[in-house]
């Protein structure tokens, strides 16, 4: 028996138990033990041997763990069971009751010091921060996690870490994110700890950040790589969310058949998992393969349906995000006023440290439809915040073009210096994106 308490409470548990009992030193000695070894081993000065424990342990009527350890017998195998009822919850869509769940379940875990179950209950709270758009108390879960996990193998805490970045990412602190998944990446790969589930959970969670931040080329390297991995990796929901993220590599290199075969992979894979929230986020991303390609209706169908399934699982920031795409496909149908009404009923709920690049995104929106409506002033403050939140959250994909788009409106109401300023900005976005301003690429994994 590996795990258990130090002589001293053991020995104080064994006295405890035996006058609860009503059972004498000789009593709880005999046949095989001396009184006198009872004695010695009640004050603590003696480690009992396996074969002692359960000696006692049988004599006391209990079980050995618990006089080992103090737990309850079979409270590891219980928790573990709950924790994983917890997470079924999570994933269909019942993130209060799973939240409550995981709030039970780390408390029971920190009372008998179970520091690997305390990390997953924490991972699992982390993940319904994400949800339900609270990334600080994500980000505080994650790093409990990761503290708790201090002394396991890299492998083990991937999880934690990926979960810090995504929580960093959408608060709009692309840079960082990336950073932290590619240094674990590059700890992985250089180590030798080739662990094929935490190579992809980094690789598929690395894709967007790199989109957003202008990083082509890293993302489809990323995407190169996270498919290699697929058929290594042992859970299929994150093969799942691999061919989610894929999509947008393909995606941006025009490959929009590939990219819908991939989601519809991915889709399939949700729907057998019964995953919900993976599944609402698998309709979001159709909806953007179909507005790309110009199949405006089913672009509508898709994201309504995301947004419904979002907003009945009350995943509050993803719906946000995802009425900002659903309102450029209303403004692209003609129906500019309803998307004016969407992206102002959901910007409340973004800001520069929650969904920073989509409340860029609504912004940048509703200054064109200003813009249509020939209201310069509005169309102006709009775009100057979007390009705020945008230099704020680096993501130099959708700063130069917005660049121009500010430089073309200032320059059409005379302002021809302080358009050349905005032109010249965008410039130096697009002669410095991501991928030359993020240090080396992390090492390759051994494929």
């Amino acid at each position: 028996m590996a795990e258990r308490d130090e002589p001293e409470i053991v020995g104080r548990r064994v006295q405890r138990l035996r006058v609860e009992r009503g059972l004498t030193q000789r009593q709880l000695a005999e046949p095989t033990y001396t009184p006198a070894y009872v004695s010695t081993l009640e004050a603590g000065r003696v480690r009992p041997s396996d074969e002692a424990l359960r000696h006692i342990a049988g004599r006391l009527g209990v079980d050995v763990e618990e006089l080992a350890t103090g737990r309850p017998a079979r409270l590891v195998t219980d928790l573990r069971l709950r924790l994983t009822e917890a997470q079924r919850a999570l994933a269909t869509g019942e993130a209060e009751e799973a939240n409550r769940q995981y709030t039970a379940l780390l408390a029971e875990a920190e009372e008998h010091g179970l520091a690997a179950e305390e990390a997953t209950a924490l991972l699992g709270l982390g993940e319904c921060g994400i949800d339900a758009g609270d990334l600080d108390a994500a980000r505080s879960c994650f790093e409990r996690a990761e503290r708790r996990l201090a002394d396991a193998p890299l492998p083990a805490r991937v999880p934690a870490l990926r979960g810090r970045a995504v929580a960093h990412y959408l608060a709009g602190e692309l840079r960082y994110a990336v950073y932290l998944l590619e240094s674990t990446l590059d700890e992985l790969n250089r180590g030798g700890l080739h662990d094929p589930d935490a190579l992809l959970l980094l690789y598929a969670s690395v894709i967007g950040p790199y989109m957003d931040m202008g990083a082509a080329a890293r993302a489809a390297q990323a995407a190169e790589f996270a498919l290699a991995l697929a058929p290594r990796a042992g859970d299929p929901a994150l093969v799942a969310r691999m061919h989610r993220s894929v999509a947008r590599t393909l995606l941006a290199e025009g490959r929009l058949a590939e990219a819908d075969a991939s989601l519809a992979k991915a889709a399939e894979l949700y729907r057998q998992l019964q995953l919900r929230t993976e599944l609402a986020n698998c309709h979001w991303m159709r909806g953007y393969v179909y507005a790309q390609n110009g199949e405006l209706r089913r672009a509508e169908e898709e994201l309504r349906q995301a947004q419904t399934m979002l907003s009945v699982q009350r995943a509050a920031l993803y719906s946000s995000q995802v009425a900002v795409e659903l309102a450029d496909v209303l403004h692209r149908r003609g129906k500019s006023q309803e998307a004016a009404a969407l992206l102002h009923g959901v910007l409340g709920d973004l800001s520069s440290e929650r969904g920073a690049v989509h409340a860029a995104g609504a912004h940048r929106l509703l200054g064109i439809i200003a813009e249509d409506a020939r209201d310069t002033e509005a169309a102006e403050e709009h775009y100057v915040r979007a390009l705020s939140l945008l230099e704020r959250a680096g993501a130099a994909g959708d700063l130069a073009d917005l660049c121009r788009m500010l430089g073309d409106l200032l320059r059409r109401t005379g302002r021809v210096e302080a358009a050349l300023d905005a032109y010249r900005t965008g410039l130096g976005h697009r002669t410095a994106p991501g991928s030359t301003t993020l240090g080396p690429a992390p090492a390759q994994p051994p494929l």
